[in-house]
């Protein structure tokens, strides 16, 4: 283990290289020709991408800087369904940015550069392996999403957003960091096995782990926007410019899981019986009032915001399910990589979705609204069919990718005997489909207020294709995505 290599860092590496140069090569660039910057981003993300596939097929694991870092299969796997997210974002957003001057006038590209910014802490939370870098990495990804919500600086709904996002965001720092003292006064140590190992000890001050474990895990649910730390996750969504709400919804869930995973099962599996019990109650309450409360909502985007909490609540299932006396190494890894193919499935119909709202919101209109829907297949068929596979996929309706992770997530919940739990969050599933067969219904059944085509951008219209054709073919094939994720869970944790 060399304290200093670069090599396992270099998609990080290349990233922090190319992100101040695409910002100083936009410096000179005339009003007109943002498409420069685009393209540099998306090279920037094919470069790391080309890396992080070459390090998955090593099946090795490296730590680095001195043990704070580490690239494992679980890593390079999530940081590739990273720069896939990342990569759709930029391309469903660029036509809606350039349209609402958030390229232009006295802003430049720093859409772009923030967003990249943002990847980059995903991509260090990813692959954090102490509880200092995670924390960096925490802050790395969520401040250009607070600057980002903020973006149009006249509007008025944007920057009320954009102060939530940062307050509550700095709450759910505040305590995921006095946790993470608490549990570094009771250990003496930060780095995540270490903790692991010392919290295994019987002679270890129990009650102050538990303490320091109680405000991690609140932290944890505020990253995720969970019951009962959602409540900015509504007005963000509905509040921030359409391809913002995008960046906040898609990506950062990955490195969402990754905390989860990291944090819970790397270093605090010994407490696991005491996150367990809090991760029930959090799992739970997420499926109730995500799924109740969305049915309500007249603004599409808080109905995806509420989907969202209650779809974090159904990744939190898998999360919960790896543990139980006697398990085995196969149980325990079907459960988590159950969770880690729920939340990479959940990210791919939400780059759908959004990628159809972004599509419809164009000429300075926002398509916001439930009714904006309606007759979406007399103006444009396949995207209606597209939305259609989305809102599916979310339900959990079969042969499509949403039903095998609610399936797999239900099945890991039942091998640990937790069969009320599986049902509750089938009910819940059943409560949930509601709003969203009522988007198809709209799209399908009711007249549309405007009667004209839609048409995109040729590499937009092309990116939703793709996106449409992933979500019902690893639906129909979930073998192989689900195989990748128990391999790199196996091969990073219980080896």
């Amino acid at each position: 283990m060399n304290s200093m290599n670069l090599i396992p860092a270099l998609p990080e590496v290349i990233l922090i290289a190319s992100v101040p140069l695409i910002l100083l090569i936009d410096l000179f660039l005339p009003q007109n020709r943002r498409d420069v910057t685009f393209g540099l981003s998306v090279l920037a993300i094919g470069a790391c991408a080309v890396v992080s596939f070459i390090f998955l097929q090593e099946k090795t694991i490296v730590y680095t800087f001195g043990g704070a870092f580490v690239s494992d299969a679980v890593s390079n796997l999530l940081k590739l369904c990273t720069y896939f997210a990342m990569l759709f974002t930029l391309v469903y957003s660029r036509r809606y940015i350039n349209e609402r001057n958030l390229t232009s006038h006295h802003l430049g590209g720093e859409f772009y550069v923030l967003a990249l910014f943002s990847m980059l802490g995903q991509m260090v939370v990813i692959s954090a392996a102490d509880f200092l870098t995670m924390y960096l990495g925490i802050e790395l990804m969520s401040f250009p999403l607070y600057a980002l919500v903020a973006i149009k600086r006249d509007d008025g709904k944007a920057v009320e957003a954009a102060t939530k996002f940062f307050i509550l965001g700095a709450l759910g720092s505040g305590l995921l960091l006095y946790g993470i003292s608490m549990l570094y006064g009771a250990t003496g140590a930060l780095d995540f096995m270490e903790i692991a190992k010392i919290s295994a000890y019987s002679g270890i001050n129990r009650t102050i782990m538990v303490f320091g474990l109680v405000f991690v895990v609140a932290g944890i649910a505020f990253k995720l926007g969970a019951v009962p730390f959602h409540m900015w996750v509504p007005d963000v969504f509905e509040g921030a410019p359409t391809a913002v709400t995008l960046l906040v919804a898609g990506a950062p869930k990955l490195a969402g899981f990754a905390i989860c995973l990291r944090i819970l099962v790397e270093a605090l599996l010994p407490m696991a019986f005491d996150w367990q019990q809090m991760l029930v109650v959090i799992a739970v309450l997420s499926m109730a009032l995500g799924n109740v409360t969305a049915i309500m909502q007249k603004n599409i985007k808080r109905m995806l915001a509420y989907s969202t909490i209650a779809q974090m609540g159904y990744m939190l299932l898998g999360m919960l399910a790896g543990v139980k006396e006697g398990m085995t190494g196969a149980e325990m890894a079907f459960a988590y990589s159950s969770a880690m193919y729920y939340t990479i499935v959940y990210v791919l119909a939400t780059l759908g979705a959004f990628g159809v709202i972004l599509m419809m919101s164009k000429d300075g209109v926002e398509a916001d609204t439930l009714s904006d829907f309606r007759g979406l297949n007399r103006r444009n068929p396949w995207y209606a069919l597209i939305m259609l596979l989305c809102m599916f996929s979310f339900a959990g309706v079969p042969p499509l990718v949403g039903f095998y992770g609610k399936l797999a997530v239900f099945q890991a919940v039942i091998n640990v005997d937790m069969f009320w739990l599986a049902v509750v969050g089938i009910f819940f599933a059943v409560v949930g489909a509601f709003y969203y067969l009522r988007v198809i219904k709209l799209m399908y059944f009711d007249e549309p207020a405007d009667g004209r085509k839609i048409r995109a951008p040729w590499d937009m219209a092309a990116a939703l294709g793709i996106n449409g054709m992933l979500i019902l073919l690893l639906g129909i094939l979930p073998g192989p995505l689900m195989d990748l994720c128990v391999r790199a869970v196996y091969r990073a944790f219980l080896l």
